[in-house]
């Protein structure tokens, strides 16, 4: 029986990255020898053993079968006869196709350290076409690397272009593809995954929202990039580059999904466009079955990102409005990332991204200014109900005036 090191943990080790995780392959063993060393069986597809001190993922070598579409249908083999290698030629990238024995010694059959100092990710064979999944997986490793100067293979674009022209990405369930998607949003570059799917055209077919906005253009003065595809993949970058989180991230793809309803004969111009997103990205969450607190997040954000923009012409009446259309009072935490999502869109914009947005900062403290009215015990003296919430009403709109 040999025990290896293998994938993630061994490319991260030979990239200087912190190693988050291990996983292990058993080579020339069987289930029972397992067990009998007190190795926990979890596997339910393919034997998966749990260390009995260390709680690490051990898993049988094993072959994999391509019987069904989709990225459940395969068949597992398993047996002692089954090779590293063997084993190895079944994952994605050469850059995973990587093990390491107990003495440190790399085992690379398939070109893995090599494509890692050219900074490529390619698939290790035509395999690869099997599992639908493989084509978000190598557009978020895509958005992982590539602050390091990683890029898709050509050879592997050609490939994921093949598997999206054959349908084979239709067999992919809502939960995998937002499972995919939440980690993506989550890497340093979320804009490279997007860009990725596009590339290869799985964009259209799996966020055929985001893909209808690539080419359709917007006010030159207000946006210099033009192109609302872009303009998003840039908001998004931003967002990512200043830490947001994931949630922000997500509004800030969804923001103006409403432009690719407007005719083309009103274009450059987008009017109304901020309603207009909002049935759209409810019915996208509804099909991937995206967590309520990012629909909701979206939701506002795509409703409100204009008002936010004009927020130093706005009267005192409509702030208010504002605050309470998005519960900021009771909610001033999602108030505050609808408002970092709502910079992500204004600094989005080529040559714009170092302008100051003192939006924020405004809305901030008027919130503050209106969230800090009470009523004391006099003030309420004969008012019950509804009454209440209206003094407070006028005592926050007070506040707003003097505070703006």
């Amino acid at each position: 029986m040999q025990v290896y090191l293998v994938g993630g943990a061994v490319r991260d080790k030979l990239l200087g990255r912190p190693v988050k995780e291990r996983d292990w392959v058993v080579v020339g063993a069987s289930p029972e020898e397992l067990e009998r060393q007190g190795f926990v069986p979890v596997g339910r597809e393919f034997p998966v053993f749990l260390h009995p001190r260390t709680h690490e993922e051990y898993a049988l070598a094993r072959l994999e079968c391509k019987v069904a579409p989709g990225y459940r249908g395969f068949t597992t083999q398993f047996s002692p006869d089954v090779t590293l290698e063997e084993d190895l030629r079944r994952r994605d990238l050469t850059i995973n196709a990587m093990a390491e024995t107990s003495a440190g010694e790399i085992v690379d059959p398939y070109g893995g350290r090599r494509d890692l100092e050219a900074r490529l990710l390619r698939h290790v064979s035509d395999s690869f076409i099997e599992d639908p999944v493989r084509v978000l997986r190598v557009a978020r490793f895509a958005a992982r690397y590539a602050a390091l100067g990683f890029r898709v293979a050509e050879e592997t674009v050609a490939l994921m272009r093949r598997m999206t022209d054959s349908g084979e990405l239709t067999a992919l369930v809502p939960e995998r593809v937002w499972q995919e998607t939440e980690r993506a949003l989550g890497e340093s570059r979320p804009d490279v995954f997007f860009e990725t799917l596009h590339e290869c055209g799985a964009l259209q077919v799996i966020f055929p929202e985001l893909a209808a906005l690539f080419g359709v253009p917007q006010p030159p003065r207000w946006h210099p990039e033009v192109d609302t595809g872009v303009h998003v993949m840039l908001a998004l970058r931003y967002a990512a580059d200043t830490g947001a989180a994931t949630a922000v991230r997500f509004a800030v793809l969804m923001h103006d999904l409403g432009k690719a309803l407007t005719a083309p004969d009103h274009w450059p111009s987008h009017r109304g466009h901020e309603e207009a997103g909002v049935p759209v990205i409810e019915a996208l969450c509804a099909r991937l079955k995206v967590p309520n607190a990012f629909r909701d997040l979206a939701v506002l954000t795509a409703r409100h990102h204009a008002v936010v923009h004009r927020a130093a012409e706005l009267r005192a009446t409509t702030v208010l409005k504002l605050f309470e259309a998005t519960d900021a009072f009771r909610r001033p935490e999602r108030f505050e990332e609808m408002l970092a999502a709502c910079e992500a869109d204004a600094r989005g914009r080529a040559g714009l991204e170092d302008k100051p947005y003192l939006q924020r900062g405004y809305l901030r403290r008027a919130r503050a200014a209106a969230a800090a009215v009470s009523l004391d015990e006099n003030e309420r003296q004969g008012l019950v109900g509804a009454a209440i919430g209206e003094r407070i009403r006028e005592k926050r709109l007070a506040a707003l005036k003097s505070s703006l």
